[in-house]
């Protein structure tokens, strides 16, 4: 029997690249759409997968490259309209009488939060579940260790962890046991229709746990530092451009640092989905950040130090982007009762039953309901 072909759109992003590549380390076959032809789409054609290049919001290149796929991983575009791209997919794949859907989503999502970016992926769900006879199935971790870690480069430079985190704690996933955890679901997507997974580390740590375990990694002292929301959004400004954070993500991460230190991505964790939909243990934050640690920017050196230093220096010179007229230029739906979802109760609810199996069941694993 032909096994089934499997489309990944997004396939140069974070968790899209690795559903690639560990999809192929299993010999499925795939196809990847990307924006354009470039040094990342080529490492991809090395590893076997057929690439396609689609606009994610142009119905007929999609149509097109949903052509013989039987199975797809959706790994929504951080774009404000977002939701036409899913909307575009869904059509698609009824066309095509897709069998199964795999979607990335949030563990915050919620249907009047105050960011764009997490109304809209809680409408994504819900409208995968209208696509006939497709299985589905929701991948929703919630700050990735990604989140982090983009910041290596202050910590071996200056000694410096910079993050408004609070008192929040978090069990941060990596991009690889994200892409497991889809993949298992790409493989075998009868065994883990309609359940929502959240792939978390195996550990909850504070920004201090943190710090120590990058100064074990960094081989030097690390000490976290609270940066105040003002200068966290500064910070955005001058290292957005850099780290691939635009303005529309910049008015989804305000929020998120606010769930933060409110406690909602500590809620629930850590998770055992990992291990209970891949059969292995998930990676530890220490684990992961030596792979960052192998960055030329988190190299000891003169030229990095310097260009540490002058970031600092550049970010109290900056004004903050207007993050509001941001929202009001992109014309950003707004609601007079948003509301967070650490202070949700329906959110809280609708998450009980992971909270329930989140630590070492061997039960069932949730599955989330709609409001």
């Amino acid at each position: 029997m032909n096994k089934p072909l499997i489309l990944v759109t997004g396939a140069t992003g974070k968790t899209g690249g690795a559903v690639v590549r560990q999809l192929g380390e299993q010999g499925a076959r795939v196809r990847a759409t990307v924006r354009a032809h470039d040094s990342r789409s080529a490492a991809l054609e090395t590893l076997g997968a057929e690439i396609v290049v689609a606009d994610a919001f142009d119905p007929e290149a999609v149509d097109a490259a949903l052509q013989d796929v039987r199975r797809v991983y959706f790994c929504p575009p951080w774009h404000p309209h977002m939701l036409d791209s899913a909307a575009v997919l869904a059509i698609a794949a009824r066309n095509h009488r897709v069998e199964a859907i795999v979607g990335l989503s949030q563990w915050l999502a919620t249907p009047a939060h105050p960011s764009l970016a997490t109304r809209q992926n809680w409408l994504v769900d819900r409208l995968f579940q209208l696509v006939p006879n497709a299985a589905r199935v929701t991948v929703a971790p919630g700050f990735f260790a990604d989140n982090y870690l983009v910041l290596i480069g202050f910590a071996a430079q200056l000694g410096l962890f910079p993050m408004p985190m609070g008192r929040g704690r978090n069990a941060p996933p990596s991009n690889e046991d994200i892409a497991r955890v889809a993949v298992a679901a790409l493989l075998d997507p009868d065994k883990h229709d309609g359940r929502t997974y959240r792939p978390t580390g195996p550990t909850l740590m504070s920004a201090e746990d943190m710090a120590r375990t990058l100064g074990d990694v960094l081989g030097r002292s690390v000490r976290h530092f609270e940066m105040p929301m003002w200068m966290f959004l500064k910070a955005l400004r001058v290292l957005g451009p850099r780290l691939g954070i635009d303005a529309f993500q910049q008015t989804a991460l305000r929020h998120y640092i606010e769930e933060h230190k409110l406690g909602a991505f500590e809620r629930g964790a850590p998770t055992d989905h990992v291990k209970l939909t891949t059969g292995r243990e998930p990676e530890d934050f220490e684990t992961i950040a030596r792979r960052y640690a192998a960055r030329p920017e988190a190299q000891r050196g003169a030229m990095n130090l310097l260009l540490a230093v002058v970031d600092f220096m550049r970010i109290g010179l900056t004004p903050a982007l207007d993050l509001k007229k941001v929202e009001l230029d992109q014309q950003h739906p707004s609601f007079p009762r948003a509301e967070l979802a650490a202070r949700n109760a329906a959110w809280a609810s609708e998450r009980e039953e992971i909270e329930r199996t989140a630590r070492g069941s061997q039960r069932a694993i949730a599955t989330l309901k709609p409001f």
